[in-house]
């Protein structure tokens, strides 16, 4: 029962995410009251993730080093710096750019994995970057939120790298723990808790969705431009991912699993920090980044096959 709930929802999620998003604004007063709930719901969510992942995972990484640094620079230097640019030029706003970077700057979203599994791609490079990424995350990401705040919003970054680690680190470990433990037979486990997860997540974005109710009561010009350029955003991390990878790697595995990597994110950890840390304002770019995420990869899913017919060797 729980397996078929689980994949309903999961052909769902582009119809239920930005349904939360809609309930979340309209029930902003009662979302307002339960953010001390969103923490919890995402250390659930990277436990249960992290479920079935084992240590001997970063190993992949003696087997494919460029491919594994190519994904941190990727998503950690190079989309950052391209969110910066592209929106400072359109945005007159440094609010909404430090939300267009944060929606870029999150670790990889881990939900990446099914697609590459679905498209056929390197499964244990995906797992080894997905891994490596969170582990690295609240780290990398502090130091980029440091930089592009500047002085004009004063940080705790010791609190945000606490949070991280809180919310990140520890739910993998324990969940890395468990499946060595269970030397890798966590199946069923990972698959009991697999729906819970995803309610968790529609639960974070309903929950942080209400943090931008007051920017949504008027249809304005900045709000439609906002939605518009999110997409654009998120696409591009689709496609240049693709571009890169088949310039720098031409294995069509390889390219499959980059694509998903880097065009993917865990918003969700980007809308708590956004919520946290920032005014309300930067948290508008991140919340709608969850509107595109999965239709995006159905979309790219179609382009990745016609890509391997191509030239699959």
């Amino acid at each position: 029962m729980l397996n078929s709930f689980n994949s309903k929802i999961q052909s769902l999620m582009p119809i239920l995410t930005p349904l939360c998003v809609v309930l979340g604004v309209i029930f902003h007063n009662i979302g307002g009251h339960l953010l001390f709930l969103v923490p919890i719901l995402f250390a659930f969510m990277t436990f249960t993730g992290s479920l079935g992942m084992r240590f001997t995972d970063v190993k992949v990484f003696k087997k494919h080093p460029g491919a594994i640094l190519f994904v941190i620079l990727f998503l950690h230097i190079l989309m950052p710096v391209w969110a910066y640019f592209l929106s400072s030029f359109i945005f007159d706003d440094h609010l909404l750019v430090i939300g267009f970077v944060i929606s870029v700057a999150v670790p990889t979203g881990v939900t990446s994995i099914i697609w590459i599994s679905i498209c056929r791609g390197n499964f244990p490079l995906g797992l080894s970057i997905i891994l490596i990424d969170t582990l690295l995350a609240p780290f990398i990401l502090p130091v980029i939120l440091d930089a592009l705040a500047g002085e004009a919003i004063k940080l705790d970054t010791a609190s945000i790298i606490l949070d991280l680690i809180w919310m990140i680190v520890l739910p993998s470990i324990l969940g890395l723990v468990i499946s060595e433990l269970r030397k890798g037979q966590v199946k069923e486990m990972s698959q009991m808790l697999a729906p819970f997860s995803k309610l968790c997540l529609f639960g974070i974005v309903a929950i942080n969705s209400s943090a931008v109710a007051p920017f949504l009561t008027d249809i304005t010009l900045e709000l439609i431009g906002v939605i518009l350029f999110v997409f654009i955003l998120a696409g591009s991390g689709y496609g240049l991912a693709l571009i890169l990878g088949h310039l720098l790697f031409r294995n069509t595995q390889t390219v499959t699993s980059l694509v998903f990597l880097g065009g993917m994110r865990n918003i969700a950890i980007g809308t708590v920090i956004a919520v946290t840390y920032f005014p309300p304002k930067v948290a508008m770019p991140v919340v709608f980044g969850m509107l595109f995420q999965q239709v995006l990869a159905s979309l790219y899913a179609k382009v990745v096959n016609k890509y391997q017919v191509k030239y699959e060797v």
